[in-house]
């Protein structure tokens, strides 16, 4: 998928329907929705694409659960930036949190997000 000029997006976005990931809507005290199963559509290493059975609010802070042949990152954080209706659910948009500020910033998540975008990069090209 080619960036737009008028994209967002500062690093192209790969395909990665294969991966398994879990949604888990962060709420007050560490309470939140029940998690829900999503189907990955893309991601790169700031953010990624999830059909979702049900609407999330933009703005929204969630916890993604991450898992594929080799990966296994339980607890990423992110924020929801843009949720629309998309085919049987909803397309919702997320940025992982560690890249919104550098208070957030933590090597260890950045350098597993990159080795999985780079996985995947490998398959789209």
């Amino acid at each position: 998928m080619a960036s737009k000029p008028s994209d967002r997006r500062i690093k192209e976005r790969f395909p990665a329907t294969c991966l398994n990931v879990q949604l888990s809507e962060r709420g007050f005290f560490g309470r939140g929705k029940n998690p829900v199963a999503v189907n990955c559509l893309d991601m790169n290493r700031y953010g990624m694409a999830v059909q979702c059975p049900r609407p999330v609010e933009p703005g929204a802070r969630l916890y993604l659960q991450i898992r594929g042949k080799y990966i296994n990152e339980p607890r990423v954080a992110a924020r929801v930036v843009r949720c629309q209706p998309w085919r049987t659910g909803f397309r919702v948009s997320v940025q992982f949190s560690y890249c919104l500020d550098q208070k957030r910033y933590s090597r260890a998540v950045d350098n597993a997000l990159s080795r999985i975008e780079g996985f995947y990069s490998r398959l789209a090209g």
